[in-house]
């Protein structure tokens, strides 16, 4: 069955964060547009739903109600060092970078205020290096949490796309898989594909792709905003740089099944040229979600500093590789021993404090808006309940009170056999020594106590230091981690007005590309590495370019 053609000025393609900033934008400027994706409509936010909902502002009230002073040139100076970018295609990346850091300092925080967004007052710091000034990390703590996490930041897009349904002017289809783009005398003029069967999943829960009829859209403008491929482990393991090691083969994923990259190469044979396909960015603290939503579905913790970390043989990481230092650093070291696994050691008092789980739905206090909640869950004696969840279900836990029992049901565990206990012994017991004295030679030990005067880290994000065998700190806690993956870096290269560029560097007429796709602007605006906070804000960006210039 094919379905009558249908005609609009802006056709969009996925209705993640990106997608609706751009029908949003489009639906502002007074143009009629159609909005659609693969899957049903529960979906619609994609996976910035699932979010914890952390956005990069540079020298914010919330920074400076915290006493930190950051500045444009800082940013830029961490943003740079982090990205590395080293190659001719970097071009429109370098300027995606600059104009975003700009963004970041000046009008996003009141664009969003202005649609109703609202920030955690205690601001987060993610990523924070640990080599040299110029090297990769946050110099300062820049990571802002929303008020109503990844749900908060989608609602006020998805409303106004919503609102523009009911005036009858943008359609939303879901279940609607592109097979290509069409193009007329060199322009893209729309897309053709398949419809898939209705469906009444629940959000995130994968779909079938049966077919039941096709579609033809012919557009003025259309948008590509269908996000990366992060749940799709066949092109994750195909783009796995060597730089990295060798991939994984055992992963977690941490994006739905439809993160599928599937509109990647309709938009290459469309001639979009993408670039940098070998920057990903994945995550070494996965957990397995002891409640899965999607297969392999896995949970990050978002570590604070002071959990002992090994490797699968027990063996600690080096210097600076602690936890929420350097997460593509961990990865390429990790991926150098052999194993797919490593270990935190730690003590309950350290998770109480320091285990925070990425997600929306791990984070019902701050995605609720319930201050009661959270001052329940946060501030209050004891781990959050998800936490606790995870510590009463999740199979890569384990609790004892004592450390050769905790040795012993490490050694049982899937994956123990590699470990050599009686180095892990060795590791906590001298980590312990170190405590004892206000001096150290302990690099990480000195680290959390310099955190801790950073009054957000010594609120609620880093433990007072203890011995790990402390009777009072504990149980002892150890957390078999898994890599998990999340997100690609690059995409489809464009240019500042989210114009999709071809192979000659020059625009194609009528195609644009925003969000992830897109490496979250020009192809790649991280480079190497994410100072995190940056993908929900990068979708915000390059969602507004696109859907402003497909406007004109």
């Amino acid at each position: 069955m094919t379905n009558t053609p249908l005609s609009t000025d802006v056709l969009v393609i996925g209705w993640g964060l990106a997608g609706l900033v751009a029908a949003a934008e489009a639906l502002e400027a007074g143009r009629r547009v159609i909005l659609i994706d693969q899957e049903p409509r529960t979906n619609l936010g994609g996976q910035a739903w699932w979010s914890f909902g952390g956005l990069f502002f540079i020298d914010s009230p919330e920074q400076r109600r915290m006493g930190i002073r950051d500045s444009v040139e800082l940013a830029t100076q961490d943003w740079f060092g982090n990205a590395a970018f080293d190659r001719p295609e970097d071009e429109w990346p370098r300027r995606w970078a600059e104009a975003y850091l700009q963004f970041a300092a000046g009008e996003k925080r009141a664009w969003l205020r202005e649609r109703g967004v609202g920030f955690f007052p205690v601001v987060g710091w993610a990523e924070r290096g640990g080599y040299g000034a110029i090297g990769p990390g946050n110099s300062v703590p820049r990571f802002h949490i929303t008020w109503g996490t990844g749900p908060g930041v989608v609602a006020p897009f998805a409303a106004a796309v919503e609102q523009g349904e009911r005036d009858g002017r943008i359609t939303i289809l879901p279940r609607h898989r592109v097979a290509e783009l069409t193009s007329t005398d060199g322009a893209v003029t729309g897309a053709r594909g398949v419809v898939l069967a209705s469906s009444r999943a629940e959000r995130g829960v994968p779909t079938s792709r049966d077919e039941i009829g096709e579609f033809e859209i012919t557009a003025g403008a259309t948008i590509v905003a269908s996000g990366g491929i992060g749940g799709n482990h066949d092109l994750v393991r195909a783009a796995w740089p060597a730089r990295l090691g060798t991939p994984p083969a055992q992963m977690l994923t941490g994006v739905p099944a439809y993160v599928d990259g599937s509109m990647h190469a309709v938009s290459a044979a469309a001639g979009a040229r993408l670039i940098n396909g070998d920057r990903m960015w994945h995550y070494v603290e996965g957990i397995t979600n002891w409640n899965p939503v999607w297969p392999s579905h896995g949970i990050r913790i978002l570590p604070g500093p002071s959990s002992l970390w090994l490797d699968a043989t027990g063996t600690r990481l080096p210097v600076p590789l602690f936890p929420g230092f350097d997460t593509l650093g961990t990865l390429a070291h990790l991926r150098t021993t052999g194993h797919d696994h490593s270990w935190f050691v730690t003590s309950r008092q350290i998770v109480e404090k320091e285990f925070a789980l990425s997600g929306s739905e791990q984070n019902p206090d701050l995605t609720g808006k319930d201050v009661g909640l959270l001052l329940k869950s946060r501030l209050a004696k004891g781990p959050t309940g998800p936490v606790q969840a995870f510590l009463d279900e999740g199979p890569d836990f384990i609790v004892e009170n004592d450390l050769e029992s905790l040795l012993e049901q490490m050694r049982q565990h899937p994956g123990g056999e590699a470990l050599d206990i009686d180095n892990v012994r060795r590791e906590v017991i001298a980590r312990d020594r170190e405590i004892d004295n206000d001096f150290t030679k302990d690099a990480q030990i000195g680290m959390l106590r310099s955190m801790r005067g950073y009054r957000g880290d010594k609120l609620i994000r880093t433990a007072a230091p203890h011995r790990l065998q402390d009777p009072s700190a504990g149980p002892l806690v150890a957390v078999k981690l898994h890599v998990l993956t999340r997100k690609s870096l690059g995409g489809i290269n464009t240019d500042l007005d989210g114009r999709a560029l071809g192979a000659d560097g020059q625009a194609i007429p009528g195609l644009f590309a925003a969000g992830e796709a897109s490496g979250f602007g020009g192809g790649g605006v991280h480079g190497y590495r994410a100072l995190e906070g940056t993908f929900l804000g990068g979708c915000l960006f390059s969602g507004r370019q696109a859907g402003r210039a497909a406007a004109l």
